[in-house]
């Protein structure tokens, strides 16, 4: 595989690089989510005026149709800026994909060039308390009337739900089905009666997750996405974006920052005599390659007009393995002032979610045994 960028490819980073260094707005300084949601709206709002939001998208709905080098280079440029991520995030890395994937012209018209702006944010009706990891044992019916569907369940664990116009639901449309038959994806109105948000606090402090009541709330037909019954195939690509298309090359050019820093702290204050701690921080080199060889496999796969697959689920759960991993490492360099205060802090907190964010570790690993591997199903009781 030839790694080399092409002229026009040395060009377009040099333009990305070029627009962030002048423009290029760091997280707001602020413990407020309602005032940190608002800037982000700002800040992505300057972005997608310049074109540098969903660029892979097709140039009527938002986007400049870049290759997916180029979304690759994008990422990469956009991580080393240090600038505010998108507040949009689950808009642009999963909302997107799956109407372009799955939506028809007029959903996508109607609804892409209000997330790039982020005029519109989006929100992830997926788990639930009763079908977190094993997604497809979800509860939440979807019962048809006139015109389209009520709606009723709960789901849990979903991000910005408080601040969304629209959240992605799945939901079971066929009465009597089970497991991954009879879904259907249905695009929630999270204004309309019925939608019932209370926010969750996090071991961080901070409230970002949500659980959400739905008591019959009507969602009109014009919002299903893809057949009616085949809501997990229409999820599947979802979950594929969410795992492994999207965060592993911002995240590689993220540790690489982080380790960096790790390593200088070391040094710095004699730590790096002690092996345990050179172990860890070698370990943490280790994996980080490891993620940038398999960024270029997937940026290979993806260039001859792939699709994201089962590999996603690797790249998840090297992640997230990655993440805690360097967390736990950062507390042996910095010392015992580490979990007390400064960014190194909230880091080490977060990581203890990484494992469970965007599926479990075991369900990765489920995945990895049986569609990567061809092991046998796992027997359930």
């Amino acid at each position: 595989m030839d790694l080399s960028l092409t002229d026009a490819e040395e060009r377009f980073a040099a333009e990305v690089r070029a627009w962030f260094t002048a423009n290029a707005e760091t997280a707001p300084a602020t413990d407020d989510l309602a005032e940190a949601v608002a800037q982000g709206r700002a800040w992505q709002a300057k972005l997608a005026a310049a074109g540098w939001v969903g660029i892979d998208w097709p140039v009527e709905y938002g986007g400049r149709g870049a290759s997916a080098v180029e979304v690759a280079l994008f990422n990469s440029e956009y991580a080393r800026s240090g600038a505010a991520q998108l507040v949009n995030r689950v808009g642009i890395n999963l909302a997107g994909p799956t109407l372009l994937a799955h939506g028809t012209a007029a959903q996508c018209l109607r609804f892409l060039p209000q997330i790039t702006t982020a005029q519109e944010i989006w929100c992830q009706l997926f788990s639930e308390p009763g079908a977190g990891s094993d997604l497809s044992g979800l509860s939440t019916a979807a019962a048809p009337v006139d015109g389209g569907w009520r709606v009723t369940g709960q789901k849990v664990w979903t991000s910005y739900a408080q601040f969304a116009r629209w959240g992605m639901c799945l939901a079971r449309s066929q009465p009597g089905t089970t497991g991954a038959r009879g879904l259907s994806l249905l695009v929630v109105d999270m204004t309309a009666p019925g939608v019932d948000i209370r926010p969750l606090v996090q071991i961080t402090g901070e409230a970002e997750f949500n659980e959400v009541f739905l008591d019959g709330v009507f969602v009109p037909e014009g919002q299903l996405v893809g057949p009616e019954g085949q809501g997990w195939s229409v999820a599947s690509t979802t979950l594929a974006h969410e795992r492994g298309t999207t965060f592993p090359f911002k995240e590689e050019v993220v540790h690489e920052g982080y380790l960096s820093r790790l390593f200088a702290a070391a040094v710095a204050n004699g730590t790096f005599d002690d092996p345990a701690v050179a172990d860890a921080l070698v370990d943490a080199y280790v994996s980080l390659v490891v993620l940038r060889t398999h960024n270029w496999r997937t940026l290979s796969h993806l260039g001859r007009g792939g699709e994201p697959g089962p590999e996603s689920s690797w790249v998840k759960l090297t992640w997230s393995d990655m993440t805690q991993q360097l967390s736990q490492t950062a507390l042996a360099v910095m010392g015992p002032e580490a979990p007390l205060l400064g960014p190194w802090q909230r880091q080490w907190l977060w990581s203890k979610a990484a494992s469970v964010a965007g599926g479990t570790s075991e369900v990765q690993r489920n995945v990895i045994g049986e569609r990567l591997l061809g092991l046998p199903r796992e027997q359930r009781r």
